[in-house]
């Protein structure tokens, strides 16, 4: 059902680039250059989808202004969305922007949490969605996720919802984990709440399996939320 859906979908996306394919006798370290040079190249032009009347915008995604995590950690731990910052972690190579921070507050050391989100999945290599679970026959289908804070290090597995379907696997990416270190997580149960949203740019290292199998860079713009 989940694939189906997403198929349709995928066929009224009007795609900005043609695909950019790769030879199956690259080797690994060619593949994360062109991994590299496929991120370098969506942080200097973004990404504008549109559907396929080209009435709709699905994704609009200006140049991106890289910050370092020292400037990021100086102005507490916040992204300057007007100037369009996104943090590099040098050690991961995922970039992140803090769109929203929520209301609530950081899981805590020892806590454990149902995750609710929302997102959108968009292939670097092909500027083209991937999945998402943003459409309206989506609405009472959210992804869930259990997420732990043991020590100070956060895991999560999903629930349920469309990522967990699609790629046949509870594991959560690695790059969707790194947010919540930064956000805060409430329920959005009164008209001055705030869902924590962020967009990031995960290397193939840190993503969902086809995109380790294939090192492919992906784009996501996620919410996270609360579950009861």
């Amino acid at each position: 059902m989940y694939k189906t859906a997403l198929s349709v979908f995928l066929l009224v996306v009007s795609v900005a680039c043609m695909f950019s394919s790769c030879s199956d006798d690259e080797t690994y370290a060619e593949k994360r250059e062109r991994e590299a040079k496929q991120i370098n190249a969506f942080l200097s032009n973004g990404c504008h989808i549109t559907d396929a009347l080209g009435q709709n915008t699905i994704l609009d995604v200006k140049p991106i202004k890289v910050i370092t995590e020292e400037e990021f950690y100086a102005q507490d731990s916040t992204t300057n969305v007007a100037a369009n910052e996104y943090v590099l972690f040098e050690n991961t190579g995922l970039y992140m922007q803090i769109v929203r921070r929520g209301t609530g507050h950081i899981l805590a050391e020892g806590e454990r949490a149902t995750v609710v989100s929302r997102y959108l999945e968009l292939n670097i290599a092909t500027d083209s969605i991937k999945t998402t679970n943003m459409l309206q026959e989506y609405a009472d289908k959210p992804d869930v996720m259990t997420v732990t804070n043991t020590y100070g290090t956060l895991k999560a597995s999903f629930t349920s919802g469309i990522m967990m379907n699609f790629y046949q696997s509870p594991e959560v990416p690695s790059g969707w984990i790194t947010p919540l270190q930064f956000v805060r997580i409430g329920r959005q149960d009164a008209p001055e709440a705030e869902v924590a949203k962020v967009r990031i740019i995960v290397p193939s290292t840190e993503g969902q399996g086809f995109a380790k199998a294939n090192t492919i860079p992906f784009f996501y713009e996620i919410t996270y939320q609360r579950g009861r």
